[in-house]
């Protein structure tokens, strides 16, 4: 089984290693100070589940890997509809892509059977140029809830969790499914394949619609948000309308407001990717998290009224990171100027 992981970063890089070291065929696509110290010491995880370190092929360009079985997406969904032409080397007529993604995915409606079947999500698909880009019949559904980071070039840090649930848009157990799970769960991984994903996008989305623009426009922890009572009343509010938006949409998750928040508390002083966008002056990764709600907000007649403040606030953050308006601190002992 070949493998391509298109965006080798925390996530990407973390899958490729459990890959690898279980015997499949894996490239990895990185760049910059990552690529070379991959390319040069391998890749190093450090876990309490265990240290080891993986060298599968490393390149910053897909040309050098061609065609594949699988495409792992380790890219930023909002880097989706520029990726062309970094995945096209790397699709064969059958490849599949694994869209390892927050928030709404742009197949969200694909095989949905629902009454909007085919309904395209803008702010996950803005214009059609994600699935001009990657074909939704190549999409494989993948909702990550594991924690990893880069702590330094090459060295992947792994927090917690090994979870990796996929499945296709149209609710079909597909060969290529499973045989992406037996792969992975071989690299020491859990990916269960879901009979339909839809209801992992809303459990995870619950979490991240709410924590992720909270902590940014807060500059605040998981923990510092539950802890504060106008904020934690705000967040249940905001898990409230998601809920409402998924039931509208035909989706009723297994889990209550009041055992998310309890996991958000055990997080302790964890800081969203949010979080770190805005403290480098990046823009967010807010579209398909937030605005793709409020969208379906709109589309099923849900009132969503926090939702939508909450987007408000963090549209015009993300307005003044891309014009570059908010800068990120000065190193400690650094005149501000």
């Amino acid at each position: 089984m070949r493998i391509a992981v298109l965006g080798a970063g925390a996530i990407g890089a973390y899958a490729g290693a459990a890959l690898h070291r279980a015997g499949a065929d894996v490239h990895l696509i990185a760049r910059g100070p990552h690529l070379e110290a991959m390319r040069e010491h391998g890749v190093q995880v450090l876990s309490e589940r265990g240290d080891f370190t993986a060298r599968p092929n490393v390149t910053g360009d897909p040309a050098e890997v061609g065609p594949v079985d699988y495409v792992l997406l380790g890219l930023k969904a909002q880097h989706y509809a520029s990726c062309g032409p970094m995945l096209d080397p790397l699709l064969g007529p059958d490849t599949a892509v694994v869209t390892a993604q927050n928030g709404i995915p742009f197949w969200y409606f694909h095989g949905s059977g629902c009454r909007w079947e085919g309904h395209r999500v803008e702010a996950a698909d803005p214009g059609g140029a994600v699935s001009a880009t990657i074909a939704p019949e190549r999409a494989i559904g993948c909702v990550v809830y594991a924690a990893t980071a880069i702590e330094r070039p090459g060295v992947i840090r792994h927090m917690e969790g090994t979870r990796f649930s996929i499945g296709e848009p149209d609710r079909s157990l597909s060969p290529r499914c499973q045989a992406f799970s037996e792969a992975m769960t071989a690299g020491g991984l859990k990916c269960p394949v879901e009979h339909d994903l839809r209801e992992d996008v809303w459990v995870k989305l619950m979490g991240n619609v709410t924590f992720n623009p909270l902590s940014a426009l807060t500059r605040s922890t998981m923990a510092q948000i539950c802890a504060y009572p106008d904020t934690r009343t705000t967040a249940e509010l905001m898990m409230r309308e998601t809920l409402d938006v998924a039931d509208r949409l035909g989706v009723r998750t297994s889990i209550s407001i009041e055992r998310r928040m309890a996991g958000a508390e055990r997080a302790g002083d964890h800081r969203t990717s949010t979080l770190h966008d805005v403290e480098r002056g990046r823009p967010m990764e807010l579209d398909v998290i937030l605005g793709a709600v409020v969208e379906l907000a709109d589309l099923t007649g849900t009132a969503a009224p926090t939702l939508r403040t909450v987007n408000a606030l963090a549209s015009l953050l993300n307005e003044r990171l891309d014009e570059g308006a908010v800068r990120p601190p000065a190193p400690q002992g650094a005149a501000a100027g």
